[in-house]
């Protein structure tokens, strides 16, 4: 059983202009320009030549439960990211997802999407156990979700395909004890 250090999260970005906010529907457009990414959509698994009007009809269909927040740079969103907290017996998980603006990667901006998200979860959501998939080839990604105490626990072989080949995945988690 993993258990996470509630006394010293990981510390915080100081990017001058940095905040985190709640998705709104009028962020459409620029959700769209992150998920068209070639970088950003490596990490998902989302096709090529997503389309504002699909991505729009997905935002206004969120889960009710679901909290998913942008990061905005001086005004331009660089980041989004959300958790769906699942229902019933499982009420106290939630699988998370996120990705990064290709351009604003390697400077923190993930690290301060994670630490709002995870703030929420454990604060104000009571979120026990927070799980995610995460493709094996993607070392940017496992460390930062292992500074936040997530661990592997499984492989996802031929999880995804990508590229024009599958791909494998681990699946991670983090528990609060």
């Amino acid at each position: 059983m993993m258990s996470v250090n509630q006394d010293t999260p990981p510390e915080k970005p100081s990017m001058k202009g940095l905040s985190v906010r709640a998705l709104r529907v009028s962020d459409a457009e620029a959700v769209t320009e992150l998920l068209n990414l070639p970088g950003y959509r490596a990490g998902t698994l989302r096709p090529p030549f997503q389309s504002i009007d699909a991505v729009r009809k997905r935002m206004e269909n969120l889960s009710p439960g679901a909290l998913n927040l942008v990061v905005e740079l001086d005004g331009k969103l660089v980041a989004n990211g959300g958790m769906t907290r699942f229902e019933g017996r499982r009420q106290h998980a939630a699988s998370l997802g996120m990705g990064v603006h290709d351009d604003f990667t390697g400077r923190g901006v993930g690290t301060f999407l994670m630490a709002a998200m995870l703030d929420a979860a454990d604060n104000w959501h009571d979120i026990k156990r927070m799980e995610l998939t995460v493709y094996t080839d993607n070392d940017a990604a496992i460390r930062l979700y292992e500074k936040f105490g997530f661990e592997k626990e499984g492989l996802l072989r031929s999880f995804g395909y990508r590229d024009g080949q599958y791909v494998d995945a681990y699946t991670m988690a983090r528990l609060r004890v």
